[in-house]
């Protein structure tokens, strides 16, 4: 696991250990050898599989493409966790992202463990059957320890309902017979998929920022104007005022966040910036959000980069460079690309007082210490971008089930098991001292640990 996950873990565990109402009848050297067998089940994956994929590319050339499925904990259900197309994927990494899996589904109270994948490659350096056939292999060698029942993987960076499709195909190939829509999640419609899955983690990334600057503090803003909390006072100076919004980001996650935003009605909020792997584009006025999807999605996710462009596509703006959407004067930034993009370096130009983390990981543990020692609102990975594996529930019920939901309902499900999440959570963040981090970690933490607990495993 990560240094920061793991500390976050480690912190929350001692917390646990000091309350006595937490596993009362534990006490003495006994309390410690269960909080020790706590720390290293939590810290360790139970599985790492380790592949190189042979590939024979059009050109005939033969190449051997490193993949990886790290299984972190199944103590609440099946191994669940997107697959990653991306050239910086490593072992580390990968084990990371299963580790906050695992932590995801247990705060979120979704009834699956913490898995992920990962295939070493840049998917835009290969044709469309060269990728088609890296998911055949990825399928064939991991396929014993896939399945409905086993490990479901879902759509992550790099790949999307294509790969899904591809990969469930080849899963029912190797498994005649058996079911099969369940084995993977994010899949086109046609193939099973759920309506909204594409959606689901941006949406479910504005939802987050949402309920929290609206619904929560207009419902509690008495209580929060008394406090003294640091967090609280951010929240309050941002309350029922008009807010700046900035997204960094504009693929899958990126792009709906910012539609989202742009549509919302309860927030008086504009977006005045957007961000991808080559510009970012500003507009103190507001940014035409529309406009700019509509040219994304017919320039392989690319927003416009030049005047001309900016011209085809009818939007107003200026350009600037990539990195400069972390550092403008903005009310709000939401980050929807990679990980650690505010670090130690560059942590006291960002400006945004409240930050929304629709990636995994993009704030590395100093900058994430820094930020909250002024007070500013971090709404983490592991609350905010769950509406993926959440409808990826939704559809792995729907598989087994063979009866489908309106996307209407998924929404409405999606959004009540979020703002559930959330109602169990923000009260203990504004009433004490600890980051909202801090509080989710302890929250997925103590979940898992009774869970451990009761089934025997700490002893």
């Amino acid at each position: 696991m990560a240094s920061q996950t793991g500390a976050i873990v480690q912190q929350s565990l001692t917390a646990m250990m000091e309350d006595t109402s937490f596993l009362p009848q534990v006490q003495g050297e006994r309390r410690k050898q269960v909080f020790q067998s706590l720390a290293a089940i939590l810290s360790t994956p139970n599985k790492v599989h380790k592949a190189f994929l042979r590939i024979v590319l059009e050109n005939g050339n033969v190449v051997r493409i490193p993949a990886y499925r790290i299984q972190h904990n199944d103590t609440l259900g099946p191994y669940k966790g997107g697959i990653r197309f991306h050239e910086s994927v490593n072992e580390d990494e990968v084990t990371n992202l299963a580790a906050l899996m695992t932590l995801k589904n247990a705060l979120h109270e979704v009834p699956f463990g913490g898995g992920k994948g990962g295939v070493v490659i840049n998917p835009r350096q290969y044709s469309e059957k060269e990728l088609y056939h890296i998911c055949k292999k990825y399928v064939q060698y991991f396929a014993d320890i896939l399945g409905p029942d086993k490990d479901i993987p879902a759509p992550d960076m790099g790949t999307g309902e294509r790969e899904m499709d591809w990969m469930m195909a080849e899963y029912k190939s190797i498994h005649p017979g058996s079911p099969y829509l369940g084995s993977f999640t994010g899949k086109s419609i046609v193939n099973g998929g759920s309506l909204g899955r594409k959606e689901a983690t941006g949406k479910g990334v504005y939802f987050s920022f949402r309920y929290l600057m609206h619904d929560f503090l207009r419902d509690n803003k008495d209580w929060l104007s008394g406090s003294s909390n640091i967090f609280a006072a951010t929240a309050m100076a941002h309350v029922d005022k008009p807010l700046t919004i900035a997204v960094q980001g504009f693929g899958n996650v990126g792009s709906v966040t910012a539609m989202e935003a742009y549509k919302c009605t309860a927030i008086r909020g504009k977006v005045v910036a957007v961000s991808d792997r080559n510009v970012t584009l500003y507009n103190e006025e507001g940014l035409d959000i529309p406009a700019l999807t509509a040219y994304a999605s017919v320039n392989s996710g690319d927003l416009p980069s030049s005047d001309d462009a900016l011209r085809e596509c009818g939007a107003k703006a200026q350009i600037l460079d990539r990195e400069a959407v972390l550092y403008l004067n903005v009310n709000v930034l939401f980050l929807a690309a990679l990980e650690e993009q505010i670090h130690a370096g560059n942590v006291g130009d960002v400006k945004a007082r409240i930050i929304v983390e629709g990636a995994n990981a993009p704030i590395t543990g100093e900058a994430d210490e820094a930020l909250a020692s002024k007070g500013t609102i971090i709404i983490p990975d592991i609350l905010a971008n769950a509406g993926g594996v959440i409808v990826s529930y939704f559809e792995w019920l729907q598989g087994r089930e063979t009866q489908f939901y309106s996307e209407e309902e998924i929404y409405r499900q999606l959004y009540a098991k979020m703002q559930k999440t959330m109602n169990s959570i923000l009260p203990a963040y504004f009433g004490d001292p600890l980051p909202l981090r801090q509080n989710c970690f302890v929250h997925a933490v103590t979940k898992l640990s009774t869970v451990l607990y009761r089934q025997g495993k700490l002893y």
